[in-house]
């Protein structure tokens, strides 16, 4: 008899561990032996070690520092035992950014790999919390705790910077998370013979919720690399020949301009997935020409994110498409008033769903009163229903996988004595999608080398993949009536200038 569907993360991770103890969880290509082969039985028997280690209760926060770890996943099922929440910290952020998002949610404590001992150490002090290492937790396990967990418990909190720069916490349910893992799998037909490569930071919905999460669902292997290098994905496809991996634009990239590109056997994988609204033509064509089909999700960090998808049938007539609806989810289009727009005209994708945070951190409503999260992207429905995404209609870059808002930068260059002002926009780049452009009014007097010191100002401060690759002069930016910087001129500018 089928078991009943799990309604909390610890219910789940407990069928796991009766119906595939001994079937391989997580392969991981980090140092600590401890990790390193983890079958489901033990998988669970580290939550529960976890755990009992923590002194947490409901609704606390824990953050967690480091790259890609099976402790990371651990984490999350540990803390849901107790009703508490992981917060993820984008390892990629500058300290200020890290003790933002610290300052925001209030956790209890601070966990790291050895990777991030002295960055979280240093953290930690700052804020008045308790570094942990994870190697120093004593992995044994007494009896079994009891699931304390309940479908509505916040179970992870994932922060995104929004367009005034300032972080916004994603409050993901249990709930809100077993819906993404029953829609993704459904979706990408994942079963207990499948293997995922994973090697997008966990730290993003993307690395964690798209196949990750969804493959341990169902009893699948995943092979974890603690960060991507395209040469290590390369040689992982070529021997343990994974079935599913997840890429974005700039990972894809690094892969076909590997020198072991054209030798790998790709024939082990049915599809790749993409987590990106906009996928460029010639990475498809070069996938495409190996018969493996990429394949699209469209989503956000409130979304899921598995909100539309391309699925392998339809990839390759489709390029360029995001897909169709996943089942559970509804998506519509509005204008500028939020009525709803024709078929065949653009407007705002909104999303409806089990997988939908309601809230961002602590009590801050993610959608409106029907529901809907308003994407703030830009799509257009053909005929057959499917959705292709035309552009943004939120001030937002996205370069290499990642989410950049310019204001956030121009708030920190505006602080400089030599900008008088500035603009921040996107350009389009072969390798990472777009690159940030500053566009900055220097003040009389400065040096000719200007852009170095105010560039050196952001040390500490701003992600270095945040910041400008390119910077030029101008005497004025143009501006609206009202003021406001006509960013669409800017950028046809640029166009100009190259």
């Amino acid at each position: 008899m089928p078991l009943e569907p799990a309604n909390t993360l610890g219910g789940l991770l407990a069928q796991r561990a009766a119906t595939h103890a001994h079937h391989a969880a997580l392969q991981w290509d980090g140092a600590d032996p401890r990790w390193q082969q983890l079958d489901y039985a033990t998988l669970a028997a580290r939550a529960q070690a976890l755990a009992r280690a923590l002194p947490v209760e409901r609704g606390l926060r824990v953050a967690w520092l480091g790259f890609n770890h099976p402790a990371q996943l651990a984490l999350l099922f540990a803390l849901a035992l107790r009703g508490a929440v992981l917060v993820p910290l984008n390892h990629r952020l500058a300290p200020a950014e890290w003790a933002a998002v610290l300052d925001d949610c209030a956790p209890l404590c601070l966990l790291h790999d050895d990777a991030f001992t002295e960055p979280a150490r240093a953290l930690a002090s700052a804020e008045g919390l308790q570094a942990i290492a994870i190697d120093s937790i004593d992995l044994s396990t007494d009896e079994p705790l009891p699931d304390q967990g309940r479908p509505d418990d916040a179970a992870l909190i994932v922060y995104t910077s929004g367009t005034t720069g300032n972080p916004k916490g994603a409050v993901h349910t249990q709930a809100n998370l077993l819906a993404n893992m029953a829609i993704a799998a459904q979706v990408q037909e994942l079963s207990d013979h499948d293997t995922v490569l994973t090697a997008l930071p966990l730290f993003h919905v993307g690395g964690l919720c798209i196949q990750t999460l969804p493959a341990l669902s169902v009893g699948a292997r995943v092979l974890l690399h603690r960060r991507f290098d395209p040469g290590a994905v390369l040689d992982a496809i070529a021997r343990e020949r994974p079935s599913l991996t997840l890429q974005v634009p700039a990972t894809l990239q690094a892969l076909l301009q590997h020198p072991h590109w054209p030798a790998v056997n790709l024939s082990c994988l049915r599809a790749i997935w993409a987590g990106s609204s906009l996928l460029p033509a010639e990475l498809l064509r070069a996938c495409h020409a190996r018969e493996v089909p990429v394949c699209n999700v469209y989503g956000s960090t409130e979304t899921g994110p598995f909100s539309i998808a391309l699925g392998p049938e339809r990839a390759m007539a489709l390029a360029g498409s995001c897909g169709w609806p996943v089942p559970g989810v509804e998506v519509k289009l509005v204008d500028a008033q939020g009525e709803p727009v024709a078929r065949g005209r653009v407007g705002e994708i909104c999303v409806r769903g089990p997988n939908v945070v309601t809230l961002y951190w602590p009590d801050v409503d993610a959608v409106d009163s029907e529901g809907f999260f308003h994407s703030g992207d830009l799509a257009r429905r053909e005929p057959d229903g499917h959705y292709v995404v035309v552009g943004r209609s939120k001030d937002m870059i996205i370069s290499g996988g990642e989410n950049i808002y310019p204001a956030e930068i121009e708030h920190l260059l505006a602080e400089h004595p030599w900008v008088a002002d500035c603009a921040v926009v996107g350009r389009p780049d072969e390798r990472w999608g777009e690159v940030c452009v500053a566009v900055v009014v220097v003040r009389e007097g400065a040096p000719d080398n200007w852009s170095a010191d105010v560039e050196a100002a952001l040390h500490g401060r701003l992600a270095r993949y945040k910041w400008p690759r390119y910077w030029h002069r101008v005497d004025a930016l143009p501006r609206t009536a009202l003021g406001k910087v006509v960013k669409p001129a800017l950028r046809a500018w640029l166009v100009s200038q190259r």
